[in-house]
């Protein structure tokens, strides 16, 4: 059974945000709602496609969700359940902030990967190894408690954005090609691009540059012959 798009709070915790974008003109809440209703209906049903064929996870039954929660900045993001069903979440300001149904189709597709691409367990397996051998390493050096645990932390940090800005290229390049079967412009989509601060080379950093994602959405289009 298809997902379905559900207008509620989302429980689970989030992933990384998205850099915040620049003030963009709001769309009516009538034009936004209906844009995203409509991109849903194209894109989900390839997402679901492409997350059975490659094989990567084992639940492929998307649920998309608008996170209405009071205050929240223009984000989408993808997380799991309890049961492991993986969650497409989009606050009210990005749909609104869209520019036009390419950018919900991008963005919905970038989501999407994420969770056919197995970045979540993916992430928290280097999360693990990093809080490991970050603690390993501060009890050899003669640490006390407090400070092995304070190199846990820093040390799952580190492994848990360790792949992050590969992961982030990764999603961006199946995202186009998801946005792309399901009828939509992915280089038009990532001009959202050009509205975001450019996150650069931030230490511990989350996200690549503007730049390089729109490099690998042209590589993408251009090997797809698009």
């Amino acid at each position: 059974m298809q997902g379905c798009v559900q207008i509620g709070p989302v429980m689970t915790a989030p992933a990384a945000p998205l850099p915040e974008l620049e003030a963009a003109p709001i769309l009516p809440v009538e034009t936004a709602a209906e844009n995203f209703v409509a991109v849903v209906a194209r894109v989900e049903p390839v997402a679901e496609q492409y997350c059975r064929s490659l094989r990567r996870v084992a639940n492929c039954d998307f649920r998309i969700v608008i996170d209405d929660r009071p205050g929240q900045p223009p984000n989408a993001f993808q997380t799991l359940d309890e049961a492991g069903r993986p969650i497409l979440a989009f606050t009210v300001p990005l749909i609104r902030d869209a520019r036009n149904r390419d950018e919900l189709a991008f963005v919905l597709g970038h989501e999407a990967a994420h969770h056919i691409a197995g970045h979540i367990p993916r992430q928290q397996n280097t999360a693990l190894a990093g809080a490991v051998l970050a603690g390993v390493l501060a009890q050899v050096s003669g640490a006390g408690e407090q400070a092995v645990a304070t190199a846990q932390d820093l040390g799952a940090t580190v492994g848990a954005r360790r792949f992050s800005k590969e992961f982030e290229l990764e999603a961006d390049s199946l995202g186009t090609e998801i946005a792309l079967v399901a009828g939509y412009d992915p280089m038009l989509g990532a001009a959202f691009f050009d509205r975001m601060p450019d996150p650069g080379d931030q230490f511990l950093g989350t996200h690549p540059a503007n730049a390089d994602r729109k490099r690998v959405v042209a590589a993408t289009l251009a090997r797809l012959g698009g």
